[in-house]
């Protein structure tokens, strides 16, 4: 692991230093939006512009890079993504925000995308696995190194977008002074059409739908619903943070176990878990110790069944099919990404703040209540060649990073350049 540490470094701090301005812009603009006045249904249209520009630089982002390399792509991204930042600060408006996240969300699907392709062409076969191991966990870091930031200055002020600004300009310096000289390749891959998807895995295709709904409401509606509640900057930010510490924690003991029992079992499981602390935390408001717990429970429950399901859905699916599936499952995801935000600004207008718990409660346990159903329809489905193993991947990842573990699951590491944890 310290060798690949080494080998790479450029590319980790880059990717730490990025999560950081990522994980901000949420916590910032919910706090911020409210302090300006905005209507929880325009902070839930800025939310999901994200996820459209998210969506829409997963294609076009990988055309860009072949045509004038990636070291320029990623500076262009970068610096865009320091100017919406302070953009944001000085124009504070509903149209203009949901604009300037829409390109942000774009920039930063295309910044993963440069540092997946060039962290995963820099890897052998020996050690990618370690590699994307790590990458993950500085994703983590980053975003709950991000809420503590968040937490430590003046929201209502310039201060705070400044920062994040000014790490999202230093984050390309160490890529762009690395001596590497690869350059990353993409290769084309095995159409597989939306149909033959939702025919080999229903149950992956509604749980990334479902899923992508939950992480925008972490992503862009928990600090809304924070400052609605009444909770001050300190406890939204560690509310924020927990979701993605737990998901750290239970990311292995849950990997452990999908590669050891019926997975459609297991996210059954863990969709009730995190449905019935959410519907807690709505049946029982005001309490901060339950709001965290259900926070925690809810992120690490969430974020964990998410590799499942891609693991899920490859059991079902040819060697050559996987890639092209990772594709399609991300575009469902985004299509709940952005749903999820409308829908939970329509119910925090109309049931109050507890309507957040509502709308992930009612979600979670659908997606419970739906793997249920499917086991119980299909008890003994047979899985197309060996069963895909499971690799750690964080909802919100690129195209790339999808690919990548979905190749890796499938057991054709050296085939294809990957190696299997």
């Amino acid at each position: 692991m310290l060798k690949v540490l080494v080998g790479s470094w450029a590319i980790f701090v880059g990717i730490f230093m990025l999560m950081i301005g990522n994980g901000m812009q949420g916590t910032l603009l919910g706090l911020r939006g409210e302090m300006e006045g905005f209507s929880t249904l325009s902070m839930s249209m800025v939310t999901s512009a994200y996820f459209v520009g998210f969506m829409v630089a997963s294609s076009l982002a990988p055309k860009m890079i072949r045509r004038v390399g990636h070291v320029r792509v990623f500076a262009a991204l970068a610096s865009m993504i320091s100017a919406i930042f302070v953009l944001y600060a000085i124009w504070p408006t509903p149209v203009a925000w949901m604009l300037e996240r829409a390109m942000i969300g774009f920039c930063f699907c295309g910044a993963y995308i440069v540092v997946e392709s060039w962290l995963n062409s820099t890897a052998s076969n020996e050690n990618r696995a370690q590699a994307l191991s790590l990458y993950m966990w500085m994703q983590m870091a980053g975003i709950i190194t991000s809420q503590i930031i968040a937490a430590s200055g003046n929201v209502a002020g310039f201060e705070l977008f400044g920062i994040a600004s000014v790490i999202i300009s230093l984050c390309f310096a160490p890529m762009l002074l690395t001596t590497s000289k690869v350059t990353p390749t993409f290769d084309q891959t095995k159409s597989l059409p939306l149909g033959r998807l939702m025919q080999a895995s229903p149950l992956a295709c509604a749980g990334m739908f479902l899923l992508g709904s939950v992480f925008a409401a972490q992503f862009g509606m928990a600090a809304i619903y924070g400052v609605r509640v009444g909770m001050p900057v300190e406890q939204i930010t560690l509310m924020i943070g927990l979701t993605y510490v737990a998901a750290l924690i239970l990311q292995f003991p849950v990997g452990w176990l999908a590669d050891r029992m019926d997975r459609r079992i297991l996210i059954g499981i863990m969709a009730a878990i995190g449905g019935v602390a959410a519907l807690l935390a709505f049946l029982i408001p005001g309490q901060l110790w339950l709001i965290l717990a259900a926070a925690a429970v809810v992120g690490g429950t969430s974020n964990t069944v998410y590799p499942v399901i891609i693991a899920h859905a490859n059991d079902y699916l040819e060697a050559d099919e996987m890639p092209a599936a990772s594709g399609k499952l991300l575009f469902i995801n985004g299509l709940g990404s952005i749903a999820g935000p409308l829908i939970l600004g329509w119910m925090m207008d109309n049931v109050g703040p507890q309507g957040f718990w509502l709308v992930v409660a009612v979600v979670m346990l659908a997606l419970g209540v739906y793997a249920a159903w499917r086991l119980r329809r299909v008890p003994h489905k047979e899985i197309v060649g060996a069963p895909a193993t499971h690799q750690h991947v964080l909802a919100g990842s690129s195209p790339v990073a999808v690919q990548v573990v979905a190749e890796a699951a499938s057991g054709d590491g050296e085939e294809n350049g990957l190696a299997s944890n």
